[in-house]
């Protein structure tokens, strides 16, 4: 195992640094480096803080991680979190030395990435969470990146990165203690009206996606928002089109299909009905007052 391993006072190390693309930034996270180690008896790292994310993974051994004052012991299996600027303290057992293999990452939602697989400041532990097949998935990755001349790229990094957090979010070790769980399930709902109104979507494909019975979904919503369900995703059509309308050349049929209606004699009754003028004459009468 210590073959491709540079070795020092504490421990045998294989680490792999990357430099993120511009595209790779523009994103809400990017892996920084990514590697695993071997610990002699001695291994013993902190007090110390760093500027990245980590996520370290055992894959053997014991010892004690100590952060925010909280001692969890390691053993193989487990999961366990380094924030930025957060001092941190974690060292091996001597009888039974720590194997690891770790991710470091950054961006504006690195902590929201973390959350999805139970990873927060105020729990930054996680026992059993490994599987085999993240581990794998993990020296897939190393060896991927490893010599960029073969083809490695911003995109395969991206995507064997988010990749990794996506298997991790599955194993039945973090199952209910991603984000979705802890999201507002009337929130989760409105967010996706929001985004797919246009889309020829229903209420019960709404609550179903929000994860909560069609008829408690739209009374509630009502009751939040005084809206229900359906006069809400109309509003957001009718907005929609209100903007096309005035903001873009095109035509009444073209703005009936971008709003999702299948023709313009459906577009032009629910517009009227809706705003209290036809399309066209709600168009000159704004583009007038320009």
């Amino acid at each position: 195992m210590t073959e491709s391993m540079k070795e020092d006072h504490h421990e045998f190390l294989d680490i792999i640094f990357f430099t993120p693309s511009e595209f790779e930034k523009a994103g809400g996270a990017w892996p920084i480096r990514i590697g695993r180690n071997l610990a002699k008896s001695n291994y013993h790292i902190g007090p110390r803080t760093t500027p990245y994310h980590y996520l370290l993974f055992v894959l053997e051994g014991e010892g004690t991680f100590i952060q925010n004052g909280q001692h969890h012991a390691l053993r193989a299996r487990d999961a366990f979190c380094l924030f930025p600027h957060v001092t941190h303290e974690y060292w091996t057992t001597p009888e039974n030395t720590l194997q690891k293999i770790f991710i470091a990452f950054d961006g504006s939602h690195a902590a929201e990435l973390l959350s999805r697989i139970g990873l927060t400041p105020d729990s930054p532990y996680r026992s059993g969470v490994l599987t085999p097949e993240t581990a794998s998935a993990m020296r897939a990755f190393m060896e991927d990146v490893r010599k960029p001349q073969d083809g490695a790229s911003d995109l395969g990094r991206l995507t064997r990165f988010l990749s990794l957090f996506d298997r991790i979010a599955r194993s039945p070790a973090i199952k209910g203690l991603q984000p979705d769980s802890a999201t507002p399930w009337l929130q989760k709902g409105k967010e996706y009206m929001d985004i797919h109104f246009a889309g020829g979507i229903t209420v019960e494909g709404v609550s179903a996606h929000a994860g909560v019975d069609r008829t408690h979904f739209a009374k509630q919503f009502r009751r939040a928002y005084g809206l229900s369900p359906v006069q809400y995703i109309q509003q957001l059509k009718m907005d929609q089109a209100k903007r096309l309308l005035v903001q873009t050349p095109l035509s009444l049929t073209e703005v009936a299909h971008s709003v999702g209606y299948p023709d313009l004699f459906s577009f032009s009754k629910a517009f009227k009905k809706q705003v209290g003028l036809p399309p066209n004459r709600y168009r000159t009468t704004e583009s007038s007052k320009e």
